[in-house]
């Protein structure tokens, strides 16, 4: 093949390309002129829509906005012709009232023109009556021959002298009458406070019964030579007494606690079946452990009942010892709370410090809790424990003052004083020995029979009372006063007794005929 074929199939080739090319981009073109003017189209008719439907829209609002102006402008409307017909109300009634308040500004006008009219009137009278005074004045100072002043100094004194006189007499009565109020008043406090606070006692022990299921107990007991007796006695301090009482084993010790937890202990190995040494050991351990609880919860029920708080957890403790602690046959604590009870109602009566009252009888016994360990008097052990737990001054100061070792220098002081008294000496808080007693009662009427004139007398109520029949030959009605007193003040020298002794003195005159 030929060049120039080649270069003319060349050119061939290119101007096909080239023509291939033109047509096809005129193609695209005109395609995409095509969905221009589509999109223009489309675009257009969109917008005349949307414009349409933002006219309508607006045309909805405004035609809202119109019908929401004529609404508020309706109520406004309504509202200011109301406000305008409140207004109108107002200044009617306001009228009213002004015109209401001129009638009776015109009759308070009215009414002071009067008055002083009457007031001129009486300053004339007033005048004319002190020239009558002054005429009368001279006419008297003319008949009787005194000035006024000589007049009125006499008159004064002699007024002066009366009203001394009254006020003495006036004085004494109320005086007497104070006295017996008071006395009366005193009376009734101290019988209300026993009456209210009255507490069943219990008597006092030295020693405590433990039953036993059989006598062969007593046996395992003494244990081989006495080896779970000695056991017992060492651990617990206390003496066991095992006789030929039947099915009971006695304790004896002055120490309640020691003879308390001796008890449990007992009662817990015979429970158990299983006694000797360690046994022993270990019941008393527990024992002990349950006391010192029996021991907190009793001072703790102590405090609640009487209504104290803030008390240091250690005198709480050493209250609850006191519920082992007799005195008299009296339970130190029982007496404690009755002393606290009957203190802080006393107080009341009285107007002074209840609560330091209360405080003060409750810890009043305190040092009876370890007199058996420490040396001294329980009030001087009671103080000394108060100030180690840092009391209030003023219940240390009551602690001991209340069997007089210092001069009180309080109401309550005083008042705790009494209640301890009112406590220990009221009828059936504390016993005596049997033989004590006897020989009291015996004694008693003993002194009524010796006096002249007496026939028979006889000690009643637990030597509260003694009731003496008398010669009615020998004593007149007038002299059993007399014999009343004289017995009374004889038992008052030679007799020791807690509280009082009614002394009751019987004349009876009997005439007997016989009717034939």
């Amino acid at each position: 093949m030929d060049w120039w074929e080649i270069v003319l199939m060349v050119a061939c080739l290119v101007v096909g390309a080239v023509g291939g090319i033109l047509i096809g981009y005129k193609y695209r073109r005109d395609v995409a002129e095509a969905k221009v003017e589509k999109a223009e189209d489309t675009v257009k008719r969109l917008y005349d829509e949307a414009e349409k439907k933002a006219e309508e829209i607006r045309k909805e609002k405004l035609l809202e906005a119109k019908e929401e102006t004529i609404r508020i402008r309706s109520e406004a409307d309504k509202e200011i012709r109301e406000r305008r017909a409140e207004v109108q109300r107002t200044e009617r009634r306001l009228f009213q009232r002004e015109e209401s308040l001129d009638k009776k500004l015109e009759g308070v006008e009215a009414r002071e023109q009067a008055m002083n009219k009457r007031l001129a009137e009486i300053d004339k009278v007033e005048e004319e009556i002190k020239e009558m005074h002054r005429k009368q004045a001279e006419e008297l100072e003319r008949i009787s021959g005194m000035t006024a002043e000589e007049a009125k100094a006499i008159l004064i004194s002699s007024v002066e002298q009366e009203a001394r006189r009254d006020a003495a007499v006036l004085l004494r009565d109320i005086e007497q009458k104070t006295r017996e109020e008071a006395e009366k008043r005193a009376r009734n406090i101290v019988s209300l406070a026993i009456q209210r606070c009255a507490a069943d006692q219990v008597a006092e022990a030295t020693v405590s019964v433990v039953a036993l299921p059989s006598d062969e107990m007593k046996g395992r007991i003494i244990g081989r030579e006495g080896r779970n007796i000695r056991a017992l006695e060492t651990a617990t301090g206390v003496d066991l007494i095992i006789d030929d009482t039947p099915e009971a084993v006695i304790l004896s010790s002055f120490d309640p606690v020691r003879r308390e937890v001796a008890r449990i202990s007992l009662e817990k190995l015979i429970m158990d079946g299983r006694i000797h040494p360690a046994r022993i050991e270990e019941m008393v351990e527990k024992a002990k452990k349950e006391v010192d609880t029996q021991i907190r919860e009793a001072g703790e029920a102590a405090v609640l009942e009487v209504g104290v708080h803030g008390l240091h957890h250690e005198l709480v403790r050493y209250l609850g010892r006191m519920k082992y602690r007799t005195s008299y046959g009296q339970n130190v604590l029982r007496h404690s709370i009755e002393v606290a009870h009957l203190a802080g109602i006393m107080a009341a009566e009285i107007g002074a410090n209840v609560t330091l009252a209360k405080r003060a009888g409750l810890l009043h016994d305190i040092g009876k809790s370890i007199d058996h360990e420490v040396e001294g008097s329980h009030v001087q052990i009671g103080a000394d424990l108060a100030k180690k737990y840092r009391e209030n001054a003023q219940v240390i100061h009551c602690i001991m003052a209340h069997h007089g070792d210092v001069e009180p220098n309080s109401i309550e002081a005083v008042l705790v004083q009494a209640a301890d008294a009112i406590s220990a000496a009221r009828p059936g808080a504390r016993r005596e020995t049997l033989e004590t007693y006897i020989k009291r009662l015996e004694k008693l009427e003993e002194i009524a029979n010796s006096f002249d004139g007496v026939d028979s007398s006889y000690a009643i109520q637990a030597g509260r009372e003694i009731r003496i029949i008398v010669k009615p030959e020998k004593i007149s009605d007038a002299d059993t006063v007399i014999v009343a007193r004289n017995i009374a003040k004889r038992i008052e020298n030679e007799l020791e007794y807690p509280g009082q002794i009614k002394v009751n003195v019987i004349r009876e005159t009997r005439t007997t005929e016989y009717a034939k």
